[in-house]
C-alpha cells in the first residue's frame, strides 16, 4: 500500500470505530496528542476529547447511529470524507428526546494523518439540516 492508501485506511478506521461502532478508544489509538480540530462539530472543544465528546452525543442519542462513506480521495498526508450519517433518535439531542425517528447528517471531513495518527481535521456538516430534523428550526 502507498502512505495515502494507508492515510486513508487510518481515517476510515477511524471513523467506523468512533462513531459507527461508538469505541471511544479509538480517540486515543488514531488521533494525535496534539490533535487540532479547525471545526469542532457543535461547539464542542478543538482537541481529541471534542470528537469524543461529539461520538458520545450521537451514539446516546441513536445508539444505532453510523457513517456511510461511498469513497475516500487521499493526496499525500490529506484525506477527504464525504459522508452521511444516520441512526434511530431514541435518546436526546440538543434537548429534544427521540420518538424513534431516523435522523440524517450529511458532511465532508478533511484529515491530515502523519505517522499513523490523525493531526488535523477540517471539516463541515449540515448543522442547519439536523436542526431541521429535531424541529428547532422551521422548514425553509
Amino acid at each position: 500500500m502507498t502512505t495515502t492508501e494507508d492515510n486513508k485506511s487510518i481515517a476510515r478506521e477511524f471513523i467506523d470505530a468512533l462513531f459507527t461502532k461508538g469505541d471511544l478508544g479509538a480517540v486515543d489509538r488514531l488521533l494525535s496528542t496534539d490533535f487540532i480540530n479547525h471545526d469542532p462539530p457543535f461547539g464542542a472543544p478543538a482537541g481529541r476529547e471534542g470528537m469524543r465528546a461529539a461520538a458520545t452525543i450521537f451514539r446516546s442519542a441513536c445508539p444505532d447511529w453510523h457513517t456511510d462513506c461511498p469513497f475516500l480521495v487521499g493526496e499525500g498526508d490529506l484525506v477527504v470524507e464525504p459522508f452521511t450519517a444516520s441512526g434511530t433518535h431514541t435518546g436526546e439531542l440538543m434537548g429534544i428526546v427521540g420518538q424513534g425517528q431516523e435522523l440524517t447528517l450529511m458532511g465532508i471531513n478533511i484529515f491530515r494523518v502523519r505517522n499513523g495518527q490523525i493531526v488535523e481535521r477540517w471539516g463541515r456538516l449540515d448543522e442547519l439540516g439536523l436542526l431541521r430534523q429535531l424541529g428547532l428550526v422551521s422548514p425553509v
